[in-house]
């Protein structure tokens, strides 16, 4: 078996891009570290996502380190920072997006048992503290990523990856 050339992979892309006309957009709720934001932007863009919301207190892709991990991709995203994640999700709900909060919260449902189809903004919050309390309240719904192991816990862009995948997942 040999890797794809550019053309094929261009041509196997397409092909599963035709698949959904669905869109995906991510908001990040206070998260800090540059590596951690570059790679969302990097998963969110190689997902289609469509828009990235950023709080007042998360790093912009301005940050060398941030554009260093996203290699620049964040030309294929629409970026927008509001003062808070209420403001966030009030954008993308007006731009029509189901508000989709991943973390550890009472009540919060295993992510592949909820209906993720159709237009939804994936909400990751900050490496320490999650998604602010507001933040959570402006949420639709609120999943987590079942775990199997001796660790309790993912690494935000790990987190936000596995997300965007079962958004895509979801709607082939």
């Amino acid at each position: 078996m040999n890797q794809l050339g550019s053309t094929d992979l261009k041509r196997l892309h397409r092909d599963w891009r035709r698949r959904s006309t669905a869109r995906l957009s991510v908001a990040l709720d206070g998260v800090q570290g540059p590596f951690n934001v570059g790679g969302i932007i990097r998963t969110a863009a190689a997902y289609r996502a469509e828009h990235l919301w950023l709080t007042a207190t998360s790093t912009g892709p301005d940050n060398p380190k941030v554009a260093k991990t996203a290699l620049g991709t964040d030309r294929y995203l629409t970026v927008e920072t509001e003062p808070t994640m209420l403001e966030c999700a009030a954008k993308a709900h007006d731009r029509g997006f189901r508000v989709v909060g991943i973390e550890l919260a009472a009540g919060a449902q295993p992510i592949h048992t909820l209906d993720l189809t159709g237009d939804v903004c994936v909400v990751v919050g900050n490496e320490d503290h999650g998604i602010s309390r507001a933040g959570l309240a402006a949420c639709d719904h609120v999943a987590f990523i079942p775990q199997l192991g001796r660790v309790g816990s993912l690494n935000v862009s790990t987190a936000a990856a596995i997300a965007m995948y079962e958004w895509a997942r979801q709607q082939w």
